[in-house]
């Protein structure tokens, strides 16, 4: 009996796998957004990991002190740029397709009208004298080719949200450069890197230039955002490889050929924005009426409205991951040189399954636009399982790869064995990490930002307080304990929803 349940089980679980790799039109255009987001989104902690194992060669104060700077810029970063992008997602994607809705009518429109024209120049050829349809027969061809020409020119999109957006991130990139620039000391003091610390110098002077660089940052990932309401991960992957790639090819000439240390780094990195963000703007212009900009249809209110939900969203969630890196500094320059490998490799991993969660995001804005109720609960469930499976193939590779490969970070034997410490950690989260991600991608999609924000508020108040007891008990391993105590929160929370049929998901229950 027990036999014959473990076979059946064994059957169901291999039809599931079957289900979720299945390569039908739902699986492909998920594929074909999901796929390039992961890369994309994966791109940019990969070229920091870049600046990390460059900077590791350096020495283990440099490597601590730039790791400081880096989680203390992405964190602000997404505290001034996530709800812009989660929110311009969902919105293009909406006004996408009822932009969609209105062509295909006025094209059902036009094609009947001229239907109608064509039979009216039937019925008149049938009143023509023979001798003289050939010479009208030319003149029309002429009249005709003229009008098609004067058609020719491609109309682009008016779609107010990317304009919103834009508008938007430029200002929330200015004021963050100069936020981060003129409170660099007290923000890395609040980090753990106190007046007479060694890392001070180097972090300051890092987090200073990379800052310089913010305009640029923001304002490429809002329109990062506006591609994913259009469905195309592509451009962005273009843009972010060839930005990346500038970095990683800069990295070492400004380091070690012009001896510039952490300075040459963050220039490096600087330089990489600004060219990526240029790509970007240009390839969106080809497309959309950027300057489109009548106050009546920018929808800003409706921006903020949201925004202001998942800001709190976004403060909480940082908090958290903040708060653990100044927990690490606090312990020393060692215990944050082997956390900021650990956590830099943790995302930039886990990101992957954001790929999952921004294809998640536009196919399910656009099917309850259009109230594809069906489509809506099959996407969901798909890229969730599809999270999944990237999860535990993510934790095999990296349980094997991360145990060889973190000299590629540093030869400080002490570093090693706290990055050993933090290895099982890293690579059994990242099923749950996946998970939590994919879900956020399909609240999102559900526009359900309301719940996204106060779920996540109460996750992070009692993450906080868990990270507070055992990073004070176990130390390093705390950390990591408090950590994982976090992505799994956020992964419940998630489940819930979907699972009690509550809120945008109560047509489940029909």
């Amino acid at each position: 009996m027990a036999t014959t349940q473990i076979f059946q089980e064994t059957l169901f679980a291999s039809s599931l796998m079957i289900s979720v790799l299945k390569f039908d039109e739902l699986g492909l255009e998920i594929a074909r957004i999901a796929y390039p987001a992961a890369l994309a989104l994966t791109a940019d902690p990969i070229a920091s990991l870049v600046d990390t194992a460059f900077i590791g060669q350096i020495g283990p104060v440099e490597l601590a002190a730039v790791g400081v700077s880096i989680a203390l810029f992405n964190q602000v970063s997404r505290i001034a740029i996530f709800p812009l992008v989660s929110i311009t997602t969902s919105f293009v994607a909406e006004e996408d397709a009822y932009s969609s809705q209105q062509n295909s009518v006025q094209d059902n429109k036009e094609c009947t009208e001229e239907a109608g024209i064509n039979n009216t120049k039937e019925e008149a050829q049938e009143l023509i004298p023979e001798n003289n349809k050939d010479s009208i027969s030319d003149e029309s061809k002429t009249s005709s080719s003229i009008f098609n020409v004067s058609q020719s020119p491609i109309r682009k999109r008016i779609i107010p949200s990317a304009s919103s957006a834009l508008i938007i991130g430029s200002i929330l990139g200015l004021l963050q450069a100069v936020f981060l620039i003129s409170a660099a000391k007290p923000l890395l003091s609040f980090m753990g890197v106190k007046h007479d610390s060694p890392m001070l110098r180097p972090a300051q002077r890092y987090l200073s230039l990379r800052s310089l660089g913010a305009p640029a940052v923001l304002l490429s990932l809002a329109t990062q955002g506006v591609f994913r309401g259009f469905k195309d991960t592509t451009t962005p992957l273009y843009a972010t490889v060839i930005g990346d790639a500038t970095n990683i090819i800069l990295d070492p000439i400004f380091i070690f050929v012009f001896r510039l240390g952490v300075t040459g780094a963050a220039i490096a990195h600087v330089m990489s924005q600004y060219l990526m963000c240029g790509i970007l703007l240009w390839k969106l212009m080809d497309q959309v009426d950027i300057f489109n900009l009548s106050t009546k249809h920018l929808q800003l209110c409706r921006f903020m409205k949201n925004g202001l939900l998942l800001l709190m969203r976004v403060i909480a969630v940082t908090f958290c991951v903040t708060l653990s890196a100044s927990l690490a500094a606090r312990e020393g320059s060692t215990s944050m040189a082997a956390f900021q490998v650990c956590l830099q490799v943790w995302l930039a991993t886990s990101l992957l399954a954001d790929g999952f969660a921004v294809a998640g995001q536009a196919i399910l804005a656009s099917a309850f636009a259009n109230k594809d109720y069906k489509r809506a609960a099959a996407t969901a469930s798909r890229v969730l399982q599809l999270g999944l499976v990237l999860g535990f193939l993510l934790a095999a590779i990296l349980g094997a790869a991360l145990h060889f490969g973190a000299r590629v970070f540093t030869k400080d034997d002490k570093v090693l064995h706290l990055i050993s410490i933090g290895l099982p950690f890293v690579a059994g989260t990242q099923p749950i990490n996946a998970l939590a991600f994919v879900f956020d991608g399909v609240n999102f999609g559900a526009s359900d930002f309301g719940y996204a924000a106060a779920s996540l508020v109460v996750v992070a108040i009692v993450s906080i307080l868990c990270l507070l007891f055992l990073s004070s008990t176990l130390g390093f391993i705390g950390l990591w304990f408090g950590l994982t105590i976090y992505m799994s929160l956020r992964a419940a929370v998630g489940f819930w929803r979907i699972g009690t049929g509550t809120g945008p998901w109560s047509f489940l229950r029909s």
